[in-house]
């Protein structure tokens, strides 16, 4: 993957020298304390739960803002990650430089994988928080954060691949959204369908259950799989796509 490394810095210093990154994180972070706080709330006045526990598991597993914020956060850092580059000319002279498609590629998937992560992490504070207040299983919380990585990085793939395919930035967004929201629709047909092939694929694919599962502490080698399968899978499109433009 030769030129991995000038293609990452590349790509990094332009998320976090614009205002995209700490847009993303301010809002990010915004809704997510919003979230924790009020289930902390929540489930302090409910006496048969109990806090140590509680509001870890509501939050992985059970928050609807979590998962809105997966598929908001994706697309919006994954967006302009080629259509900008192929609307302002500035793709010619990368394909030019001594890197090969899968070090353009992996540079600025990892980029955007780097930047999620770093948005992610100050939620650790809630962890800490709760840590005052009770025990807390740290396995359950490493368990979680694993989902969280396995999810966001399927979905930065596939907007990945998404923005290699236009031009415009808008258009990579409502695309990458429009995929992200078909999965987690068909996720939803395990509460639907009757048990068979459908309900079984269903479940597969429902980040609803996966991260029910892993916010229980429940690791499940198949869920991981898929997460693989859904970065591997469009990275390599991806890959012979920025492979055709060499011959433009």
């Amino acid at each position: 993957m030769s030129g991995f490394l000038a293609v990452y810095r590349r790509e990094m210093l332009s998320l976090w020298v614009t205002p995209l990154a700490w847009v993303l994180l301010f809002v990010f972070l915004l809704i997510q304390g919003l979230s924790f706080y009020s289930l902390v709330v929540h489930i302090s006045k409910v006496a048969e739960q109990s806090l140590d526990s509680g509001p870890v598991q509501a939050y992985f597993g059970q928050s609807i803002f979590l998962i809105i914020s997966l598929l908001l956060v994706c697309p919006a850092l994954t967006m302009r990650v080629f259509a900008e580059e192929r609307r302002s000319g500035t793709i010619e002279s990368l394909l030019t430089a001594p890197v090969t498609a899968a070090g353009v590629v992996a540079g600025k998937y990892l980029a955007a994988f780097t930047t999620y992560v770093l948005i992610w992490a100050p939620t650790l504070l809630y962890i800490l928080i709760l840590r005052n207040t009770g025990q807390v299983d740290w396995a359950v919380v490493g368990s979680s954060y694993i989902g969280v990585a396995g999810v966001g990085a399927g979905y930065l793939a596939v907007g990945t691949l998404m923005s290699s395919l236009t031009r415009s930035q808008l258009m990579a967004l409502v695309l990458t959204v429009l995929v992200q929201f078909g999965l987690f629709i068909l996720g939803i047909g395990e509460y639907i369908f009757d048990p068979g092939p459908l309900h079984e694929l269903s479940t597969h694919v429902s980040v609803l259950s996966q991260m029910d599962e892993l916010s229980k502490g429940i690791v499940d080698l198949r869920r991981l799989i898929y997460d693989a399968t859904l970065v591997i899978l469009p990275l390599f499109l991806t890959m012979r796509v920025v492979d055709s433009w060499r011959f433009d």
